[in-house]
């Protein structure tokens, strides 16, 4: 395969990301294999979620060990994402034939480009959103609380499935709103990372039954991520991913509007 150094050089770079923020699996490597390297939005989605699934077990793996995941949490959302993509699995199989699904993965891709890329920026405001919520309440898990929880899991779920973004950004900005006290740093991005495993996993799983995975770039990609992800995953306590963030943000939404006008 004669882009295949090139692909490994977008795994390593997204293991790095992955690693520091929590951000840049799905949300950076389906737009780059679609824009970059032209695969079909389809086959980019599920090529990326089995990578995805693969990276995030290592870093939960890196994480876990070092006693930084609240799976309470975590659990929560897996209430809800793991059904909606199941949910949305069971969308493709059915319409795995009809000529409309890649436009609705193109256009479903667009508008999550666009969110994360609005979420990182909006990370600030919406933790100062969570802190005056959590001041009101009576206790840090309120019935609400663990509703919302939930139905941030659903959406996750389903945007995770249908486009491969979501579990990074999103389920941080979210994790930020409803968690500001308890969770904070290396226990965030901890968290989200150990959420996103089942979900991108189960979401991976279906797609490759769909034979929508493209396995010569996901070897590939895995060679570059694997080393990343486990060098960066040691220094997420040190490093600060505000400029990250910023940057990240500017090339999704870059990206967000190249796709919804047709690459």
């Amino acid at each position: 395969m004669p882009d295949a150094f090139l692909y490994m050089l977008v795994g390593l770079l997204v293991g790095i990301l992955v690693g520091l923020t929590g951000v840049g699996g799905g949300s950076l490597t389906t737009p780059i294999l679609v824009l970059l390297f032209g695969q079909s939005p389809t086959i980019a989605v599920g090529t990326d979620l089995v990578f995805a699934a693969t990276t995030k077990a290592v870093a939960t793996a890196a994480f876990g060990y070092g006693r930084r995941i609240d799976w309470q949490i975590a659990g929560r959302l897996a209430l809800g994402s793991i059904p909606a993509a199941a949910a949305a699995i069971a969308w493709f199989w059915v319409r795995r034939a009809g000529p409309e699904v890649d436009p609705v993965v193109s256009r479903c891709l667009a508008v999550m480009l666009a969110l994360t890329a609005l979420g990182l920026l909006l990370r600030k405001p919406l933790t100062r959103l969570g802190l005056r919520l959590t001041a009101r309440s009576f206790g840090p898990a309120t019935r609400d609380k663990v509703v919302l929880t939930v139905t941030a899991g659903v959406l996750i779920g389903l945007a995770v499935t249908l486009t491969s973004v979501g579990a990074g950004a999103l389920g941080t900005v979210a994790l930020l709103s409803l968690y500001p006290l308890r969770l904070s740093g290396h226990r965030l991005v901890a968290t989200d990372i150990a959420h996103a495993l089942p979900v991108t996993l189960i979401a991976g799983l279906g797609h490759a039954a769909l034979g929508h995975v493209n396995l010569p770039v996901l070897v590939c990609l895995l060679v570059g991520s694997i080393p990343g992800i486990l060098l960066a995953s040691r220094a997420a306590v040190r490093l600060s991913p505000a400029i990250l963030h910023g940057l990240i943000a500017t090339m999704l939404a870059l990206a967000a509007g190249k796709i919804w006008l047709g690459n």
